[in-house]
């Protein structure tokens, strides 16, 4: 079974020096059906202003991704990290019982552009902490984040895992899934095709109910997106 969340469908809120889409409620925005999918609770598409940013604020109980798409984020925390996150790198920060944080635009000429992603923990409280790695671009699917950390991937506190998803023009990829788990499809650029269903930049595919899936990309040069697989 498969449920399309189109990129012109999501939620918007618009303050100047942030621009961002929701594609499952979130601050201002709510629909009820857009409540997220199973353990995955936020995908917002931020674009951030030269030099603004987001001030120092809390989280709790939470697994806080970030991939940068354009531009650099300037990072820090209350847990010491001081850290610089380039187009490409994927950041993980485990919120657990407490971390506060800012993240701000470091350039003060081009706009940042990047997809902040929150994922509900398997268990609560702990000691919060930070991760951050490059995986390169290498095409098919990289696995960049899973439950246990195998293989030099970043450690999350829920039976979940993401891959990056690149194809170049005119390939494709099959992607397994364990029985009972549930995918969520994320087009970060380019065109593919899956179920027979085109997707474009900043579409979603909700997908149960699958053993395989296959992605195909009908576009022209790279196609790339985040896979989340999940309880």
């Amino acid at each position: 079974m498969i449920d399309i969340r189109r990129a012109n469908e999501r939620g918007q809120a618009n303050f100047g020096w942030l621009d961002s889409k929701h594609t499952f409620s979130f601050g201002s925005y709510y629909d009820e059906a857009q409540m997220g999918f199973s353990a995955l609770r936020v995908i917002n598409d931020d674009t951030v202003a030269p030099s603004a940013g987001f001030g120092t604020h809390g989280h709790k109980d939470m697994e806080i991704i970030s991939f940068v798409t354009q531009g650099i984020i300037e990072h820090k925390d209350s847990m010491g990290n001081v850290q610089t996150l380039p187009k490409g790198e994927f950041q993980l920060m485990s919120a657990g019982k407490g971390v506060f944080h800012s993240e701000y635009n470091g350039s003060d000429e081009q706009e940042l552009k990047f997809l902040q992603i929150w994922i509900v923990p398997e268990e609560t409280g702990g000691e919060p902490g930070y991760q951050q790695k490059d995986f390169g671009r290498s095409q098919g699917l990289t696995r960049i984040i899973s439950p246990t950390g195998e293989n030099g991937t970043l450690k999350i506190k829920q039976q979940a895992s993401l891959s990056q998803l690149i194809l170049g023009e005119g390939t494709s990829e099959t992607i397994s899934v364990e029985q009972d788990r549930n995918v969520f499809l994320h087009v970060v650029e380019g065109k593919l095709e899956v179920f027979g269903q085109e997707l474009f930049e900043g579409d979603g595919m909700k997908i149960t109910d699958s053993s395989d899936i296959e992605a195909i990309n009908k576009g022209s040069g790279n196609a790339t997106a985040l896979v989340f697989d999940l309880p």
